[in-house]
């Protein structure tokens, strides 16, 4: 399989490097007997001379873009952002380089800022799409075509992959190990780096309540499930609202593209993270302040969502705490 990193100006050293080095150290792993499973790692600018990085230093690379002339993966790192969280350095050439290797064929993937490429060259229009959770509110504004999905850590559609995250080029490479070389190939890589080889949801990191900030109606919505009756009905809640239970589904999906069941299920998912955050917390006492009457209902929407158990929260959550000396 043929990788071919992008390098552009201001890109972060750290995900290139990274990147390349997860793909060569899972190629130490595979027994010589499977070529065919092996990784082709370059390195490529546009014009095939070294880039600065976002700080200044140099990426050396294997070539231009047009040195590879067929790569079955490209991949899109994180870059510098200016102040107003847009890429400080645009590059015309790897924009049109991608949207002309997607049409061509190839699987394109974009970690963090990354996705920025895929965004310009058209490739996230009409695709549901992954971004780092402080920059959901810019994505959704500049590339209002796609399908932006809050907190998810990694999404692939139709040959485009997203990730969210400085990081996240750690579950990029994973996704392609797994889907390249298979599950244990890509356990074994993760276990050699010390990684998760599953994505973790970004909405642990996230502020709570931070994507209802982007919406004076989302901050109202939020108010009444958490303090005011985080059992109400979808009907309950549009009628709270002032509004028709359409008029609620056709606004949420033009600011969340959420269904006003899952905008509800997820305030009460995060009130329920803040309240499991508390060492002495009771599972099921959290299950019932967050409106669920059947802890297995909740354990499960929780999951989905979390990607995690309500149990496993708690330990990650206290881990965590005692690691950063809480």
């Amino acid at each position: 399989m043929q990788i071919a990193i992008m390098a552009t100006a201001g890109s972060m050293m750290s995900a290139i490097s990274g990147l390349a080095d997860m793909f060569w150290i899972t190629n130490q792993l595979l027994p010589a007997s499977i070529e065919a499973s092996r990784f082709r790692i370059a390195i490529v600018s546009p014009d095939g001379k070294p880039v600065a990085d976002a700080q200044g230093r140099t990426i050396a690379v294997d070539g231009a873009f047009a040195s590879i002339t067929a790569p079955d993966v490209i991949l899109a790192c994180g870059m510098a952002l200016g102040s107003n969280k847009l890429p400080a350095l645009t590059s015309p050439e790897a924009i049109a380089w991608l949207r002309q290797q997607h049409q061509r064929g190839a699987k394109i993937g974009g970690a963090c800022a990354g996705g920025y490429l895929l965004g310009d060259a058209g490739l996230l229009d009409g695709r549901e799409c992954a971004t780092t959770w402080w920059l959901y509110p810019t994505f959704r504004a500049r590339y209002p075509r796609a399908k932006m999905v809050w907190g998810k850590a990694l999404i692939e559609e139709r040959n485009v992959i997203t990730t969210g995250g400085p990081l996240s080029w750690v579950d990029l490479a994973l996704h392609i190990i797994r889907q390249h070389a298979g599950d244990e190939v890509a356990r074994m890589a993760a276990d050699m780096t010390v990684a998760d080889s599953q994505p973790i949801s970004q909405q642990i990191y996230a502020p709570r309540g931070f994507l209802n900030t982007i919406d004076p109606l989302l901050l109202r919505a939020e108010q009444l499930i958490r303090y005011e009756n985080p059992a109400i009905t979808v009907e309950e809640l549009a009628s709270a609202l002032n509004l028709s239970p359409r008029t609620l589904h056709r606004k949420l999906a033009d600011l969340t593209h959420e269904s006003p069941k899952h905008f509800i299920t997820r305030v009460r998912i995060e009130s329920a993270c803040l309240l499991l955050e508390n060492p002495s917390a009771n599972i099921r006492h959290v299950a019932a302040a967050c409106g669920y009457t059947e802890d297995t209902a909740f354990r499960k929407a929780f999951s989905q969502l979390i990607n995690m158990t309500p149990a496993q929260y708690k330990h990650w959550v206290a881990a965590r705490n005692t690691k950063h000396g809480h």
